[in-house]
């Protein structure tokens, strides 16, 4: 495994496909994994909040990494999104994930409940010791109410199979000094953080958007990495205006990615409405116009 990017650099946190009668569309799962991986993904994230774990249940999430694991053969990385707010729960789906396939888990921050940092970490090793894969912590406070403090973070990252974060923290300076202090692969999970948090050390990023523009997204990395800094800031540039409007304008990434690709979301949620997937449209257009006028 290479421990600086453990997942490779590029990775799509997948929204899930339904048919039109709510039932899990493995046909479809088959399709976008294939080519997602196919226009520039190394990776991809299944059963994570994009991929409406809530309403998911425990049998469809295995089917669903079975489908993709087939669709994509071994090289991409398949890592299943695992976390809960029940320690025991969360183990058991990260067996489920093992026999399914699954190269590695995300593991979110126990949510609602706000354990304080001994329980959070706690959690977290005994998710780590319940299988033999590697695991990638996902720290998104806003969500689960509880911050993955740096001591914890530093004390979980001696754990031999704790090796990546999904950093949604919006803390680069900490996140860049623990990168350099435990040498924990750092993905950024808000588009907006991509390049900068990539430009401090970090590994790559785990993007909802990477669902609809997969080849901008990466080759924002594969620029900057060739030594342009400067052209990848402006390819960063133009994908902002989409990120926004996927990201930032009230609505879940789910949604705002199923507006775009089609197909129904579960209960809670709603389809975006006419007015906000036709604005979703044109910007994701006028991406893939930029992308194929203009050369850096």
């Amino acid at each position: 495994m290479n421990t600086e990017r453990p997942f490779g650099r590029a990775l799509c946190a997948m929204v899930t496909p339904f048919d039109t009668a709510g039932g899990l569309d493995l046909v479809a799962a088959r399709e976008l994994a294939a080519r997602l991986v196919g226009e520039g993904c190394d990776g991809l994230v299944l059963n994570g909040t994009t991929g409406e774990s809530p309403t998911t249940t425990d049998a469809e999430k295995s089917e669903l990494i079975r489908a993709v694991r087939d669709a994509v053969g071994p090289g991409p990385a398949v890592v299943a999104g695992v976390g809960t707010a029940d320690t025991r729960h969360t183990a058991e789906l990260a067996r489920q994930a093992g026999e399914a396939g699954a190269d590695g888990l995300l593991v979110v921050t126990p949510y609602y409940s706000r354990p304080p940092q001994a329980a959070v970490e706690a959690h977290f090793l005994k998710v780590a010791d319940a299988t033999g894969l590697p695991v990638m912590v996902y720290d998104i406070p806003g969500r689960t109410g509880t911050r993955i403090e740096p001591a914890t973070m530093r004390r979980l990252a001696r754990h031999p199979r704790i090796v990546a974060v999904k950093d949604c923290s919006y803390d680069l300076l900490g996140s860049a000094r623990l990168i350099a202090e435990t040498g924990l692969a750092y993905y950024s999970g808000c588009e907006e953080l991509n390049l900068p948090l990539y430009a401090v050390g970090g590994a790559g990023y785990v993007s909802t958007v990477a669902n609809v523009a997969p080849r901008q997204l990466r080759a924002v990395l594969d620029t900057f990495d060739a030594g342009d800094t400067a052209g990848a800031a402006r390819l960063n540039a133009r994908t902002l205006p989409l990120a926004e409007l996927m990201m930032a304008s009230g609505l879940p990434g789910t949604v705002t990615v199923k507006a775009l690709l089609g197909g129904p979301v579960r209960e809670p949620l709603q389809p975006a409405g006419r007015e906000t997937a036709d604005g979703l449209r044109a910007a994701h257009g006028a991406l893939v116009q930029a992308e194929s006028l203009v050369v850096v």
